[in-house]
């Protein structure tokens, strides 16, 4: 098998098979029952997977909201800084949807391609809340975290490695539901940085010099290349550039330790989207870290 399709499942998530009808198809992310499904080492994009199945939320407890505002700020693409949250961290906090619909009018690359059904080039707006909504508050890394005197994200960190990591900051890995919340914001964008797919914006498709499962070619980037890789509440590079390990939501040993917003190459890098099946032990040139934090209670 040719290298790109290989790698490509680092970033798929599971498929449900789906016929396609025309020209679109329509993602169902975030179910709230953990389906127990993982990638197997060989999966390569399908042409007719339509129905995409993100990582496992919990049960929802409240009514659907109104979409409160998040703040001038927020609005601009700046993230919230709050005295809830330390120093390097952004407060996340709104009403969280468990089951989204999102329809893709346009696919990037044609019918017959690696890729096709893969890339979604353009989201119907607005995307449809299919539960009652949750609400979130929570502290989220504003960038990911970077190797000591660098700016260069971390990586080669296994699951058990990223929760260290954030354990001796006072911090902890992100739950799947905290993590799309910070990606995709009320809105329920499918990229953090909106509906339509930018490869320039983020640390995204690079397809040629990747090297080989197991030996990639490193190409991170820190956060300031990529000013406008930046999610509605401020959160930066949570597509692309590194995968940054989270737990999902309800889900036992050996089917909670996912990666998430994928890395450098070409791949679905939505929201919604995630890596499985790696466990909690495997650590790779693509694999980083992101923590979150439960805020400090309102004044």
């Amino acid at each position: 098998m040719p290298l790109v399709p290989k790698l490509v499942l680092r970033l798929a998530c599971t498929l449900r098979g789906a016929a396609l009808s025309g020209a679109a198809a329509i993602a169902i992310a975030g179910c709230g029952k953990w389906s127990g499904a993982a990638l197997a080492d060989d999966v390569t994009p399908s042409g007719h997977a339509a129905a995409v199945i993100a990582a496992a939320v919990p049960v929802a407890r409240s009514e659907p909201g109104t979409g409160a505002a998040i703040g001038a700020a927020v609005a601009a693409g700046g993230a919230t800084h709050d005295r809830a949250c330390p120093d390097g961290m952004v407060l996340v906090e709104g009403e969280y949807c468990p089951e989204v619909e999102q329809k893709c009018l346009r696919w990037l690359d044609p019918p017959g391609d690696r890729y096709a059904f893969f890339r979604c080039a353009e989201y119907a707006k607005p995307a449809v809340c299919k539960s009652a909504r949750v609400h979130e508050r929570f502290c989220i890394d504003e960038k990911e975290r970077v190797e000591p005197g660098t700016d260069i994200p971390m990586n080669g960190k296994s699951w058990t490695a990223a929760r260290d990591v954030c354990r001796e900051g006072g911090a902890r890995l992100c739950m799947t539901s905290e993590w799309q919340f910070a990606c995709e914001g009320e809105e329920m964008r499918p990229y953090p940085y909106g509906w339509e797919r930018d490869g320039a914006v983020c640390n995204v498709d690079i397809g040629h010099g990747l090297g080989r499962v197991g030996r990639l070619v490193d190409h991170r980037t820190p956060a300031s290349a990529h000013p406008q890789c930046v999610s509605p509440f401020g959160v930066h590079d949570m597509a692309g550039n590194v995968d940054e390990w989270a737990t999902v939501d309800g889900a036992p040993r050996g089917r909670r330790e996912v990666m998430k917003g994928s890395w450098w190459l070409p791949g679905r890098h939505a929201c919604r989207s995630f890596q499985g099946g790696h466990g909690p032990f495997y650590g790779g040139t693509e694999s980083g870290v992101r923590c979150c934090k439960d805020a400090a209670p309102s004044p």
